[in-house]
């Protein structure tokens, strides 16, 4: 099977498309590369198509590997016909070519070969042969020493029978099909463990049982974590007695001793052989379908946060809240760089509203802050309301942050790296006031599992999740585009064609040469070639630079077609850029060529008109009902300001302003019918909500979304 043949079985892209996109990632194009400046080339795919080619590629890829080690393995054994190549080479997928490579794999010591070591394989034959009329007495020819009964001989035949049954691909596919139709999960609890407090927020899976075709993601997950926990026991069943029916039909063509005997094998190997291993690769089929969806789920929720609104560049205080230990204060100028740091005790034990008041207005004038930013930990509710009830010379805006995921940021090399003579505390302040300006340049230095707006991340396979999650990031940094002059290395590592070893390398090189000037300068950072360059260039930003264009997607390639248009139109670069009235009239295909077309100069045109632009909202200050600062606050049909938290396939999670988020299940979204969550609210949204249900023991809050 050819790589074009295989992606095409899944997509329905165009050939050209496939094999230009093919040809461009085996030249190491990033996707973010390709989707923006290859347009001609693949047809004009988007990111999330470019993607699916490369996810195609690894698997096909992944299976000619794995047919290549079987062909070896065939060869080695001399039991390579020319049958059996054609056979693997053809296979589609793993779970084909497994089953044809299944009878010659190497085993550990087996019932089977036990019973074949003692010269029973031939009584086998004659029994699956069903002719036989007298099998006791051709049964007792095959008695030894370690064969010492009829019984014995028959288990041992029966054993290499069940063995041949296992082996057969027809009959396991049979058994496929009816657990992938007709599979039930269900559960057992182990009651030594169900009083444990734990226990509990399992408790809607004990004794549970449900079609395994029809649980959903975030419910299989949750199942199969209470199993890992120790709370209940998972089973995976079908009607037995129907497979086994169906066996016997497919091999049973006689009703004599060979047919009871084969009966007998046929239970043998289901019990023992097919249905333990099938329904476990059923399990885990269904447990790869549920982590694709929630590892898509928190890649839509990081893309979400990712592209928050930014504040922008403004001189802005931020405050850890706290109680006992204080709140902890520190001073940001435009550039996000740490001006001042001071500890505060507004709160309880300590209550020094006065002194704390009068610092936080001294260091409102002294640093000319624009903006107040708030982490929404512990002590949140109580600074937020302390900060507005001080009467400042001008109106100052204030914003309560997320802070997850901060800790780790603090306690990381990245932050020991930017503030070595600091602790984590000031740290975790820093990380507070940089999330407000920019939510993007500070988030990427944090590990994306730690962001928390994902759920079962601990559960689902790790590498997925990572390779899945770091896409993301790369997506949204080059799609925003990034100041090569005052990016953090965490960021610049995840522009198109750079990574952590150039990015430390342009930092390093920025420090000692001063600040990059145009695009070209790039060139001269060390070990950046010119693949590196290609890559990156479009998605490099240069403020304030000589050429307009270095602050634009327009990339470096195409440089010399813009200077064609305004050669025509004899005007500069700079009367052109941002004159949509002027743009419009250009008649773009006569600036085509082989190379260029129009997506090209469309996404030209596009950039010109708003160079530079932030696709991204900017923040909004958002206000929750300061009647309410606890779960024991909470009465049913109260209407409350809310920020969706995160997204599930089941629905959003709200904070109200108290601990503990609450749930808007999908079907109390809207008074019409939801199939995608997203398609309703998006992550940072300010919703209004209403209380439908308190469950103060459980910590749970249902809530619907009024709209």
């Amino acid at each position: 099977m050819q790589l074009l043949h295989y992606i095409k079985s899944f997509t329905n892209f165009p050939d050209k498309g496939i094999q230009n996109t093919v040809q461009l990632l085996n030249e190491d194009c990033t996707i973010p590369f390709i989707s923006r400046y290859r347009k001609e080339m693949t047809g004009d795919l988007d990111e999330v198509q470019v993607g699916e080619i490369v996810k195609y590629k690894l698997q096909f890829e992944t299976l000619e590997k794995r047919k290549t080690a079987i062909l070896k393995a065939l060869e080695e054994q001399e039991v390579l016909t020319d049958d059996l190549k054609g056979k693997v080479v053809a296979a589609k997928d793993l779970i084909t070519l497994e089953d044809i490579y299944l009878p010659f794999k190497k085993k550990r010591k087996t019932k089977a070969e036990t019973a074949r070591n003692q010269g029973l394989e031939p009584l086998a034959k004659i029994i699956m042969g069903q002719r036989a009329t007298d099998l006791n007495s051709i049964a007792s020819n095959y008695l030894n020493k370690e064969v010492e009964t009829l019984d014995i001989a028959f288990e041992g035949a029966r054993y290499i029978i069940a063995e041949w049954i296992n082996e057969r691909s027809d009959i396991r596919n049979s058994i496929r099909y009816q657990l992938e139709k007709f599979a039930v999960i269900s559960t057992a609890v182990l009651k030594i463990k169900t009083e444990e407090e734990k226990a509990q927020k399992y408790r809607d899976y004990f004794n549970f049982s449900e079609a395994l075709n029809r649980c959903p993601s975030h419910r299989l997950l949750a199942i199969l974590r209470a199993e890992n926990e120790g709370f209940i026991r998972v089973k995976v069943e079908i009607e037995d007695e129907k497979a086994i029916e169906k066996i016997e039909s497919s091999m049973i063509t006689s009703r004599n001793d060979c047919s009871v005997q084969i009966k007998l094998a046929i239970q043998d190997s289901y019990k023992r052989l097919l249905f333990p291993a099938l329904a476990n690769e059923r399990l885990n089929l269904a447990k790869e379908k549920a982590d694709d969806a929630a590892i898509q789920v928190f890649a839509n929720n990081l893309k979400q946060l990712l592209l928050g609104a930014p504040l922008g560049e403004k001189n802005i205080l931020a405050i850890d809240p706290g109680f006992k230990s204080g709140c902890k204060v520190v001073c940001l100028n435009a550039q996000g760089d740490l001006l001042y740091n001071e500890t505060i005790y507004p709160n309880a034990p300590q209550n020094d509203l006065k002194v704390a008041s009068g610092k936080i207005s001294s260091l409102v004038n002294a640093y000319k802050i624009e903006a107040i930013a708030i982490g929404n930990g512990t002590a949140s509710r109580e600074t937020e309301q302390f900060i507005k009830n001080i009467k400042f010379y001008k109106d100052i805006e204030v914003y309560v942050v997320s802070e997850a995921g901060a800790s780790i940021y603090s306690a990381s090399k990245i932050a020991r790296d930017e503030f070595p003579n600091y602790d984590v505390i000031v740290r975790g302040s820093v990380s507070i006031g940089r999330r407000l300006a920019d939510p993007l340049a500070e988030l990427v230095k944090i590990d994306a599992k730690s962001i928390g707006v994902g759920q079962y991340q601990h559960d689902v396979d790790q590498t997925k999740l990572k390779n899945a999650l770091d896409s993301t990031v790369e997506s949204c940094v080059n799609a925003i585009g990034v100041n090569i002059n005052t990016a953090s290395e965490s960021l610049l590592s995840f522009v198109s064609g750079i990574g952590p070893k150039l990015a430390s390398t342009i930092v390093a090189f920025r420090a000692e040469n001063g600040a990059f000037t145009s695009r070209a300068d790039i060139k001269k950072v060390p070990r950046l070639g010119g693949k590196a360059y290609e890559q990156s260039a479009g998605f490099l930003r240069i403020k304030m630079g000589k050429n307009p264009l270095d602050d634009s997607a327009v990339h470096p390639e195409s440089y010399g077609i813009v200077n064609n248009i305004t050669k025509d139109l004899k005007l500069a670069i700079s009367d052109l850029v941002g004159n949509k009235e002027l743009l419009q009239k250009i008649v773009l295909d006569n600036y085509c060529s082989d190379k260029i077309g129009l997506p090209t100069l469309k996404d030209i045109i596009k950039e010109l008109e708003k160079p530079g632009l932030d696709p991204r909202q900017k923040a909004k200050v958002f206000t929750f009902n300061q009647n309410i600062t606890s779960i024991n606050d909470l009465r049913e049909g109260q209407l409350l300001p809310g920020i969706v938290n995160n997204i599930t396939n089941f629905g959003c999670f709200v904070d109200i302003g108290i601990k503990e988020s609450g749930l808007v299940h999908i079907s109390n979204l809207s008074n019409t019918f939801v199939s995608d969550v997203n398609a309703i609210v998006t992550l940072q949204q300010h919703v209004i909500v209403k209380v439908l249900e308190v469950d103060i023991a459980r910590k749970r809050i249902q809530l619907s979304l009024n709209v």
